[in-house]
């Protein structure tokens, strides 16, 4: 199957595989212990307390009131961020929104959602969350503390998410049915995590999410993440081989139980489609599937199907009561 658009790189971004086969992608086999190791850190960001401090920075843009926030995480690190809050009505619904590997410079008050918190926070390392000796390049940052599942920094990374809904409870209690989480690419494959152990979100929404499947991902060439993580098990094998079974996406998706929606790619040159899919097939909730032409790439119909997929995501969380007034 040919790649379906021209470009420079030195892999076709689409693999070969076609929808048929990317709906076929197996998931990953998870450690026997997998669950109660993303139970132990659940309960250590649980037993965190979020020390929450605002700033509000005045703004007021599409509605939105911007406040700078910071809270406190696991391993005595500050997250910083910005919390959106309407300028106008009640507040019966929260949403976490995780970002990529890109950063987050500043959050994104373009959504249409009513009544609804919507906290931006930065992963720890990463903008507002930079912590040293943590690098916030993608290719260092991913492998920050491999050596110690325990330790790995990515499971940090999603305790952040989940102590940032704890600071969120801290202010708006009145929302606890009502917690939402968006992710994109890197967030995307946190927020998979997150919400998979965690009750307390009711719905979410992934948008290309990397961490899938090792075994497919990690023998695929990319530009992403997972090019550092193929570089280092070239020289470090058993250190890959024992810490990303835990950190496995698509083995989290098996724990998922409510409602989902899914933003995956057919051809994306940094977290390959495979892997994407890996995720979503073993999702054995209620979930729907939004097919895009391609991720992390610029093509002719991308504003478009963007525009359209903002529109479901909203209706998504609407329909949910998270996004309007109850």
């Amino acid at each position: 199957m040919a790649a379906p658009f021209q470009h420079n790189y030195s892999f076709d971004p689409s693999y070969g595989y076609s929808t048929k086969t990317l709906l076929a992608a197996a998931p990953g086999n998870p450690p026997a212990d997998f669950a109660e190791f993303w139970t132990r850190k659940y309960q250590q960001a649980l037993d965190t307390t979020p020390r929450l401090s605002l700033q509000d920075t005045g703004e007021v843009f599409n509605h939105w009131r911007i406040l700078d926030c910071y809270y406190h995480t696991t391993d005595h690190i500050q997250i910083g961020g910005w919390l959106l809050l309407p300028a106008h009505g009640n507040i019966n619904n929260a949403l976490v929104w995780a970002h990529g590997y890109g950063g987050l410079e500043a959050p994104d008050p373009s959504w249409n959602l009513q009544n609804t918190a919507i906290l931006f926070p930065c992963s720890r390392g990463i903008g507002r969350s930079r912590k040293s000796p943590i690098s916030s390049q993608p290719e260092w940052h991913v492998l920050h503390n491999i050596q110690d599942k325990q330790r790995y920094i990515i499971g940090g990374c999603v305790q952040d998410i989940w102590c940032g809904i704890s600071a969120l409870l801290t202010l708006f209690p009145q929302v606890s049915d009502h917690i939402g989480l968006i992710g994109s690419s890197f967030g995307a494959g946190l927020g998979v995590f997150a919400s998979a152990f965690d009750p307390r979100i009711t719905r979410s929404h992934f948008h290309v999410p990397t961490f899938g499947n090792p075994e497919i991902r990690m023998t695929l060439p990319t530009v992403g993440s997972t090019h550092s993580l193929r570089q280092f098990a070239l020289t470090h094998p058993d250190i890959v081989a024992e810490t990303l079974p835990y950190f496995d996406a698509s083995c989290a998706a098996r724990y998922l139980n409510h409602p989902s929606y899914w933003a995956l790619a057919l051809f994306d040159p940094f977290v390959a489609p495979p892997g994407q899919f890996s995720i979503y097939n073993a999702c054995p909730g209620d979930k729907q599937l939004y097919l895009l032409e391609a991720g992390h790439f610029s093509y002719p119909d991308e504003h478009r199907q963007l525009r359209e997929l903002r529109q479901l995501v909203e209706k998504f969380f609407t329909k949910s009561g998270a996004g309007h007034a109850a």
